[in-house]
């Protein structure tokens, strides 16, 4: 299986996990490959940091290391990144661009902004991947969170934030000229999933769909001994429906854990994401409850991720 949406940490966040405990740990699921954001500490912005991040990963056997190359808005540091993508890819498997804040402060959350670095990816002719974290800034209310209470995260960073993040992305493709393939990681809305379904006629765009918000609501959320903090955050049962669906229907193109560990004490602070190997296990049971197909399923946790990636199907 491949995984391609992890957060592994290490380095300044050796607490939480490390590479090679990560990589044991989705290789005891029966994951090959995972995929690696570069939203760690320090980021994977530059060439020498990514090679080094690969050294992380030598002497584990059975699974497969890829990194995702993270942008900003600096079209040299942009070039670099399409430069060490043509270099290693698929080892780089292509570009991360942050939509609005998230853990890692990578944000690039101005409309204007974001259609720039597009149009340099345009101009670079990378036609590559680029994976968007899909959340308006302008649309989050920051003050409706209560700390400690996880469902209240909801409020905080309501569905319209995501859906309207996505609608931007998509018009800003069709703006640049981007040639390349939008990929809409971790949906997480009925709304979000109408726009990807209108834009597969003008374009390529996939999505990523996470185990959470595919089983879990905001209601889950409110047991605070589980945790459920992640952004985007869970939603309410119309979306959750909406998420499983796509995966039984076809629209959804893969799934990914977004597996991203803290500290107990750093998740009592308020923290955002949560461990997710174990996650996928629980959400391909449940899929086979639900009479999904062996084919579609294999579609979904390997065979549409390989096929795009140019890795061994």
């Amino acid at each position: 299986m491949i995984d391609p949406h992890v957060h592994l940490r290490d380095w300044n966040q050796a607490e939480k996990e490390t590479v090679k405990h990560g990589l044991s740990v989705a290789k005891s699921c029966g994951f090959t490959h995972v995929f690696d954001m570069p939203n760690t500490n320090p980021p994977l912005t530059d060439r020498k940091t990514i090679l080094k991040r690969f050294e992380l990963a030598k002497g584990i056997e059975g699974i497969t290391y890829h990194l995702w190359a993270g942008i900003t808005a600096d079209p040299e540091q942009i070039a670099e990144m399409v430069s060490v993508y043509n270099e290693l890819y698929p080892r780089v498997v292509g570009l991360k661009m942050f939509f609005g804040q998230s853990t890692g402060n990578m944000g690039i959350c101005d409309y204007e902004t974001q259609l720039t670095v597009f149009r340099k990816l345009k101009e670079l002719n990378y036609r590559g991947v680029v994976a968007i974290h899909a959340e308006k800034e302008s649309l989050l209310q920051p003050e409706r969170y209560i700390q400690g209470r996880f469902e209240t995260h909801s409020l905080a960073r309501p569905a319209v934030a995501e859906i309207e993040s996505v609608r931007d992305a998509i018009t800003i493709v069709e703006q640049s000229g981007f040639e390349g393939t939008l990929h809409i990681a971790h949906v997480s809305t009925k709304g979000a999933i109408e726009e990807i379904m209108k834009a597969r006629e003008k374009m390529r765009i996939t999505m990523g769909v996470t185990p959470h918000h595919a089983l879990f609501t905001m209601q889950d959320a409110a047991d605070h001994d589980r945790y459920l903090k992640m952004n985007p955050p869970l939603r309410g049962e119309e979306d959750r429906r909406a998420v499983f669906v796509s995966l039984l229907d076809g629209t959804a193109t893969w799934i990914e854990s977004d597996h991203a560990p803290h500290t107990r004490q750093q998740k009592e602070s308020g923290a955002s994401g949560i461990p997710g190997f174990e996650n996928m296990l629980l959400l391909i049971e449940t899929l086979r409850k639900a009479g999904i197909s062996e084919t579609r399923l294999h579609e979904l946790t390997y065979q549409n991720a390989a096929e795009l990636f140019s890795l061994d199907v």
